[in-house]
């Protein structure tokens, strides 16, 4: 079975000998010191101020939201992962869709300033696939219009757009650790800052508040990274250069083998250096992708329909539509992407899809 994904597993011993410092000290979380190393490990790879590793890659979006105290609407895109609207509704804001731009695939940023009204608060944009968005004019507009920034970095570990870690972009960024992640802690998340005066705050809410053992700052939650967790980030560490390699090697491939076809292909933005996340291919209908599908789910080969449906279709949001998003949303398709894809199947994957558009 070929799989959209799989995730990168280090030697067990690797990992092992990690787990057992935690072991030793009887410290499995709290924040322990394997969690305090991955951060720090985290800031130098990235080249990023703050970083707060986090149980997953929801709570960072939701904790984001709280801390800036946002509430109103938030403008946002309707083409990301559902937790970028749920994340908004969860915390009793409103989700305002802006369409996306039908190469990008980001918020279409020219279209923003005509969402804005008197409650608007921020604006919460996915870079989609580790594709930046329109940073400098989002910038602008919310400078304009005195909004916060909150990018949804989920897909970005090491982008970097004009020299720099993307997460630098925005008053916060979050990712995703997750196990389909090129770099995971099994599960896990993290939100990035600048403004270091933020840090207090952000680390009692995800901490429940505390203040100590007998105090407390304020309301917070439980989003606190295990040490087994920071184990397993710990352990992918001296691996990224290899997985990453392997990425880049197969997306060369796809690059190659598929220019001849009538397939649309995300359009990367300029100065950005990717990190081959995803691999998305855009047919010219739906019908043409649930062909192909079909035909890859015969030789037991399983792509994904990411994103889709369009977010504007959830049930929980109501009397919003964004035609691009939902054109693109129903006729995209990521192709199997891993660290160990071999070439074999490379090829077999690149035949059926020729062989039946």
């Amino acid at each position: 079975m070929i799989n959209v994904t799989k995730t990168f597993l280090p030697p067990q011993d690797e990992y092992q000998a990690i787990l057992k410092r935690a072991w030793g000290t009887g410290w499995v979380t709290n924040r322990g010191v394997l969690v305090q190393e991955l951060e720090q490990k985290l800031k130098d790879y990235l080249g990023v101020a703050n970083i707060l590793a986090m149980t997953n890659g929801t709570l960072p979006l939701q904790i984001a939201i709280k801390a800036l105290g946002l509430k109103g609407e938030i403008i946002t895109t309707p083409f990301s992962y559902v937790a970028t609207t749920s994340s908004i509704v969860w915390e009793g804001c409103t989700p305002v869709f802006v369409d996306i731009h039908p190469g990008y695939l980001t918020i279409d940023e020219t279209k923003i300033e005509a969402a804005i009204t008197s409650k608007t608060s921020a604006i919460l944009a996915t870079h989609v696939f580790g594709n930046p968005c329109a940073i400098e004019v989002i910038e602008n507009i919310a400078k304009k219009h005195h909004l916060k920034v909150i990018y949804d970095a989920a897909h970005c570990f090491g982008v970097q757009y004009k020299g720099q870690s993307i997460f630098n972009y925005g008053d916060m960024s979050t990712c995703s650790f997750h196990a389909t992640k090129l770099f995971h802690t099994g599960e896990g998340g993290a939100i990035v800052f600048k403004d270091d005066t933020l840090y207090n705050d952000l680390y009692y809410r995800h901490n429940f508040g505390h203040k100590g053992n007998e105090d407390f700052f304020g309301l917070g939650i439980n989003a606190k990274m295990s040490e087994l967790q920071a184990a397993m980030g710990l352990a992918l560490f001296p691996h990224l250069d290899s997985i990453l390699e392997a990425r880049r090697f197969i997306v060369d491939f796809y690059n190659t083998q598929l220019q001849d076809t009538n397939l649309k292909f995300l359009k990367l933005r300029g100065h950005t250096n990717w990190n081959y996340s995803y691999y998305p291919i855009i047919f010219n209908n739906e019908t043409q992708l649930l062909k192909v599908v079909k035909a890859l789910n015969a030789a037991d080969i399983f792509p994904r329909r990411y994103f889709y449906p369009s977010l504007d279709n959830l049930p929980y949001i109501k009397n919003q539509h964004c035609e691009i998003s939902n054109r693109i949303g129903s006729s995209i398709l990521c192709l199997p992407l891993y660290h160990d894809l071999i070439e074999k199947q490379q090829i077999r994957i690149v035949e059926l899809i020729k062989v039946h558009l």
